[in-house]
């Protein structure tokens, strides 16, 4: 796919990153494993809640830890609502389900929640830059 090519101080190229991760959460196939597609679900919310950072010019931590990132928006001024914090829930697919035996299978039904979960962070937080 050709696309436009931003720096990471646009809050858009952010953006772009988070919809392709949501694009591979979303993208089920037999030979693809519930806990990649949560992976890339929770790089989709991480990626566009770093770009709301950008938009208002604030330091962000390298951190996949959703709850930590919140929490610093939330201490900066700007109010998450409940059902976005509920995506803290997506932290626990950013390492320890990327590897084979540190975690328990994840089912279709986490999987349908994970991408669910995910469209609500990126819709939020497109509206905060808007």
């Amino acid at each position: 796919m050709t696309r436009k090519y931003r720096p990471p101080t646009d809050p858009t190229e952010w953006l772009d990153h988070a919809k392709s991760n949501l694009a591979h959460a979303q993208a089920e196939s037999a030979e693809v494993w519930y806990e990649d597609l949560c992976f890339d679900a929770q790089q989709a919310a991480e990626k566009a809640i770093k770009a709301v950072f950008v938009h208002r010019g604030e330091r962000f931590p390298f951190s996949h830890d959703l709850e930590e990132l919140f929490k610093i928006l939330e201490s900066n001024g700007l109010s998450v609502p409940k059902y976005v914090w509920s995506s803290i829930e997506l932290s626990q697919f950013a390492v320890v389900t990327r590897y084979p035996g540190f975690a328990a299978p994840v089912t279709k039904r986490t999987h349908r929640r994970a991408v669910r979960l995910a469209v609500g962070v990126l819709r939020w937080c497109e509206r905060q830059i808007k």
